[in-house]
């Protein structure tokens, strides 16, 4: 099996932009969505997206989203102080978001290694290195202060 996966922070909103998002956090993200930016009518993206993401390949889910955490923790009381602004603005309860998305059978993904042991027990086919992950507390800390969602999103591919 191979497995391609990544791992992100977002803050969304239907009235702020992305660069109107950045000026307040005080953070540049890796990518900007513009609403409306495929379609405006409907808009399609329905709304501005200020994205923090990982997508180093050969990382487990947990350090993928380790990693974002890492980047952002130390605002996350600010990010919070915002999701609650553009929640109530916009009307929704999910302004953050912290996505995994994760794609089965994807040909440019990580292939399963079932070289030799480990730990004198033998790989089989289906247990691949990156299946199973966790969140740890300060993980579940950083949820809480940003007041964000978790959502993740499993594909197969093909």
């Amino acid at each position: 099996m191979r497995i391609s996966q990544y791992a992100y922070f977002a803050v969304k909103s239907r009235r702020m932009s992305a660069d109107e998002i950045t000026a307040r956090l005080g953070i540049d993200p890796d990518e900007r969505v513009v609403r409306g930016g495929r379609d405006a009518r409907p808009p399609r993206p329905a709304r501005h997206v200020w994205r923090v993401v990982c997508r180093k390949p050969h990382l487990t889910v947990d350090e993928q989203i380790a990693r974002v955490v890492d980047r952002l923790f130390e605002h996350a009381g600010t990010i919070g102080a915002l999701v609650a602004e553009l929640d109530r603005a916009d009307g929704e309860i999910h302004a953050g978001t912290l996505q995994v998305v994760r794609v089965f059978e994807d040909p440019q993904g990580e292939e399963d290694d079932l070289t030799g042991p480990v730990e004198g027990l033998e790989k089989l086919a289906g247990q691949h290195r990156l299946l199973g992950w966790h969140l740890d507390a300060r993980t579940l800390e950083f949820l809480r202060l940003t007041r964000a969602e978790l959502d993740v999103d499993e594909y197969a591919y093909g």
